[in-house]
């Protein structure tokens, strides 16, 4: 039986001392990861959520999908 296959869409953002990036996965809360480059970060945050993925599975928890037509948006607000 072939697993599923999920897609998610990850959050990058350099650290604040310079020294890499952290990601976050807006779908899976808790589900966060770092890397020294942005191809790091990205390799490690698929290896994050799949880990993710499996723990929600061996919890019998629901796994959370992505709405494939989802936008993202960066929007400007006054402050």
């Amino acid at each position: 039986m072939a697993k599923r296959r999920y897609r998610y869409t990850i959050l990058i953002v350099p650290e604040e001392d310079g020294r890499g990036y952290y990601v976050t996965v807006p779908a899976l809360p808790g589900c966060f990861s770092q890397g020294r480059t942005i191809e790091e970060a990205t390799r490690n945050a698929q290896k994050g959520i799949a880990l993710h993925v499996q723990a929600l599975r061996a919890d019998g928890l629901e796994i959370p999908v992505e709405p494939e037509d989802a936008y993202q948006v960066a929007v400007e607000v006054a402050g």
